[in-house]
């Protein structure tokens, strides 16, 4: 049953329930009045009335001639389905008070989950669970602020209605609590789990070695904003020195070593190559284009579930920068009898545009399908060829820099049919758009032939993996030739009036998510255990000291005494985040009395919260297990 549904039915049986009461109440008025005729005959009669006996014969019309007559009335009409059948002011009234009911329902924010936070949710089966990000409750927290204004919307998981009308949006952040302490100790949070309905797990930083304040703080600029702030300050780099509202921030889920400082490490950040008019690094998708591409990623609980038997393409990476190696990367798959499509060419160009490696594969399941008409595979090709999947991935990770860029043509889907997972991508689905819609992607013919002046893919034998990634190398390098909006209709001002989802500009530059909630007239709240009130204030002015008005950053000595200043404080601000901190020997043994002290916590909190709210609390994981996060809209009274 939807949620419309839901209302609809409830609606309807109050309704009833209404139209009972008034049925009720008109009975017993005509049974009062009935009452009282009877009792004013019995007054008018001289000798008191006696019993008849049971007559032997029947009555006639003259026997009751001096008795005073009752005027009978009907009673109330009974419509079908015990609905009185209400007329004149009775009926304008009721229409009034279920009108006023119905506004009033319009008017309190609900929120409901879309098919990707359906999949996260705790009731899908563990296999079949599909995490969210820590940056989908970003987005969330920001929307409920500011709405459309927000930088990135949470449409993608969720879908909060009447954002406008909550009072307030309360954030309780449980660090060092998971998702296992929640399942393993469930009995502990009966409030927590009777209340808070929507229940989902997330991949928090602590899977991936980041920092929760550092994520949750730090919102990756949009290419609107990066246009804004090159054109204020002349460069991305100039805007981190002069403005305190950007920062510099590199997100990653892959091992990469942190560079030595040299010259030569500085002088290959901030010089080019001669052919390139910016950095290749502004190409790089950033995690977040990762995920919203459905590109494989290393991340504690998928990579035992949803990407079990991939590979990385080095054991560890190097920074990425201007003069990091590119190579163009195209596969070809076939369907075998698992029904899946399975790896039986692949093809990589580097810079020189020369194909360094072109191999057939053999696929560990047999060919049923060989998709010749756009694979270019036939049983002929296929009848001596002994090389495996696993071969291939040995040969990639021997032959790939650890700072090399990957480039190709939705390249997540060649990816995936390597089962191998990489951190410097370029899209050319993404880098090119003719549609100026970021969710349509163009096809790579008709990207070759109108920017290579090219024909691809027009053999009757199908397509040639090598002709396809020697295109996609060739877009990239035109686009370096070019500027950093060649050949984007989104970015380079083409049906701006469209609303599409935010395309990033750079995985490297951020800014504060405190800042972006309080533009519209909002203020904010943060309390936060010893340190960390001061680290969120540090991603609001970058130690600056700059005094932010409608934000404000204490810090609690305890856990206890930061419920109490979030408490005492929760009316005054729109946004408030409460940041507690479960220490390592409160969660020892079988015995973890301290939860039951996070439920009573979260539990004060509630009743402290004013209705309409929303309230959010996140249990931030831990290195071997993913948080979760729980949801609820406080609407006490207002139903």
């Amino acid at each position: 049953m939807t949620g419309s549904s839901k209302r609809k039915f409830r609606l309807e049986n109050k309704k009833k329930k209404m139209a009972a009461l008034i049925d009720i109440v008109k009975l017993n008025e005509y049974d009062r009045n009935q009452k009282k005729k009877h009792l004013n005959v019995d007054e008018n009669l001289s000798v008191p009335p006696v019993r008849e006996p049971s007559p032997k014969r029947m009555k006639t019309e003259d026997s009751d001639e001096d008795q005073p007559t009752l005027t009978s009335e009907p009673p109330p009409l009974i419509g079908e389905g015990v609905k009185p059948k209400l007329e004149g002011e009775a009926f304008l009234e009721l229409k009034r008070m279920l009108r006023e009911k119905k506004q009033k329902l319009k008017n309190i924010p609900t929120i409901r989950l879309r098919e990707l936070g359906e999949n996260a949710s705790l009731n899908v089966e563990l296999d079949d669970r599909i995490p969210l990000f820590l940056s989908d409750l970003q987005h969330l927290v920001m929307y409920s602020q500011i709405g459309v204004h927000a930088p990135y919307l949470p449409s993608r998981w969720c879908a909060l209605e009447k954002y406008n009308k909550l009072v307030n949006t309360n954030l309780i952040i449980i660090e060092n609590a998971s998702l296992y302490h929640y399942m393993g100790y469930e009995s502990m949070f009966p409030f927590l789990s009777s209340t808070f309905e929507i229940k989902l797990e997330m991949i928090t930083p602590g899977s991936y070695n980041s920092d929760i304040v550092k994520d949750l703080s730090m919102v990756p600029l949009t290419g609107t904003q990066m246009k804004k702030f090159t054109n204020s300050f002349g460069s991305l780099e100039k805007a981190v020195i002069k403005c305190e509202e950007v920062f510099d921030t590199v997100k990653n889920f892959f091992p990469i070593m942190d560079p030595e400082p040299s010259e030569d490490s500085t002088s290959a950040h901030r010089k080019l190559p001669k052919t390139d008019k910016f950095s290749r690094t502004d190409l790089l998708l950033s995690g977040w284009q990762m995920v919203e591409e459905n590109f494989p990623l290393p991340i504690k609980g998928l990579m035992e579930r949803k990407y079990q038997g991939y590979v990385l393409t080095k054991e560890k990476y190097k920074d990425v920068t201007s003069f990091s190696p590119m190579f163009a990367v195209d596969c070809e798959m076939c369907r075998t009898s698992t029904g899946d499509l399975e790896l039986t060419r692949i093809s990589c160009v580097n810079e020189k545009l020369e194909v360094f490696y072109d191999t057939l594969v053999k696929p560990d399941n047999e060919i049923i399908d060989y998709l010749t008409k756009w694979s270019g595979i036939n049983k002929s090709m296929m009848k001596n060829v002994s090389k495996k999947l696993k071969d291939v991935q040995e040969d990639l990770q021997k032959a790939l820099p650890p700072d090399a860029i990957l480039i190709g043509q939705s390249l997540a889907n060649d990816l995936h049919a390597l089962k191998m997972m990489h951190p410097y991508i370029i899209d050319t689905s993404v880098i090119y758009n003719l549609m100026g819609d970021r969710t349509r992607k163009t096809k790579l013919q008709t990207l070759a032939r109108e920017y290579l002046k090219e024909d691809i893919q027009v053999s009757r034998k199908g397509h040639c993996s090598s002709e396809d990634s020697l295109a996609c190398m060739k877009l990239v390098q035109l686009r370096l030739r070019k500027h950093l909006f060649f050949g984007d209709a989104v970015m380079g001002g083409v049906k701006n009036d469209v609303r599409t989802y935010p395309e990033m500009g750079t995985a490297q530059y951020a800014t504060s998510m405190l800042r972006q909630s309080v533009k519209v007239d909002k203020t904010a709240n943060v309390v936060g255990v010893d340190e960390l009130g001061s680290k969120y204030k540090f991603y609001v002015d970058k130690g600056e000291k700059v005094d932010v008005n409608n934000i404000h950053c204490v810090s609690g000595k305890s856990n206890k005494d930061v419920v109490q200043l979030f408490c005492d404080s929760i009316k005054n601000y729109s946004l408030n985040i409460a940041h507690l901190r479960l220490a390592d020997n409160q969660l020892e043994g079988n015995n973890c009395k301290i939860f039951k002290n996070v439920d009573k916590w979260i539990k004060e909190i509630y009743e402290r919260s004013v209705s309409p709210s929303l309230l959010m609390v996140l249990f931030a994981g831990q290195k071997e297990a993913n948080g979760v996060c729980f949801l609820h809209v406080k609407k006490d009274g207002l139903a």
